[in-house]
């Protein structure tokens, strides 16, 4: 479904879904600007080669969307992006997290659906799989970090997005606090018409 206004495609992390906090705001902020149809929020799947074949899926749905990628989805934000030229805002995104589920190996619960499945070592070979170098157009993402992140080290993310527009927040969490505030920021860099949005108290969502 090309489309000449701009698509989001919002990627969630692991264990989440579309019922999570950051999408859901997004999902009802859309709606209230009466773009509901051009938001997409796939529930992925866990393993990473079918989650990348649903998100694959979904572009060429779309044409050319704007990537949202939160945590493991900002680091499949990143390979799509690359892969595909397309603008991304990654919000306290993993960096190469095959190296970093060594020791998570073994039963998983989705934090939504309750679903349960098992984190193997072909999860992380998958995950290995998607690693690119840092952004070779950092002119095309925005990365958000909060500080306190108590899942991921930001430090991480600064230095592999170091020439991209880096917001860097001190304290917060690892779910981003002060989301829905900064719907505006995001609706900018989609390049949502301003008219649509800049009158509107996104706070009152959460």
């Amino acid at each position: 479904m090309p489309t000449s206004s701009p698509c989001i495609l919002y990627i969630h992390g692991l264990n989440s879904s579309p019922a999570s906090l950051k999408a859901s705001l997004l999902s009802r902020a859309m709606a209230r600007l009466g773009l509901a149809a051009q938001l997409r929020v796939p529930a992925l799947h866990h393993h990473p080669r079918q989650a990348i074949a649903q998100l694959e899926t979904l572009i060429a749905e779309l044409g050319r969307p704007v990537l949202v990628g939160s945590s493991l989805g900002g680091y499949y934000a990143t390979h799509l992006a690359e892969r595909y030229a397309l603008p991304a805002l990654l919000i306290n995104p993993a960096v190469r997290p095959h190296l970093r589920f060594d020791g998570y190996l073994g039963p998983q619960q989705n934090y939504y659906s309750d679903e349960t499945w098992e984190l193997t070592a072909d999860h992380l070979a998958a995950l290995a799989e998607l690693d690119v170098p840092p952004p070779q157009d950092p002119a095309r993402y925005q990365v958000w970090l909060q500080t306190a992140d108590e899942t991921l080290d930001y430090r991480d993310a600064q230095a592999y997005y170091r020439a991209c527009a880096l917001r860097i927040q001190a304290g917060g969490d690892h779910g981003f606090q002060g989301f829905a505030e900064r719907l505006p920021m995001l609706f900018a860099f989609a390049g949502i018409p301003r008219h649509l949005w800049q009158d509107i108290d996104f706070s009152a969502l959460n």
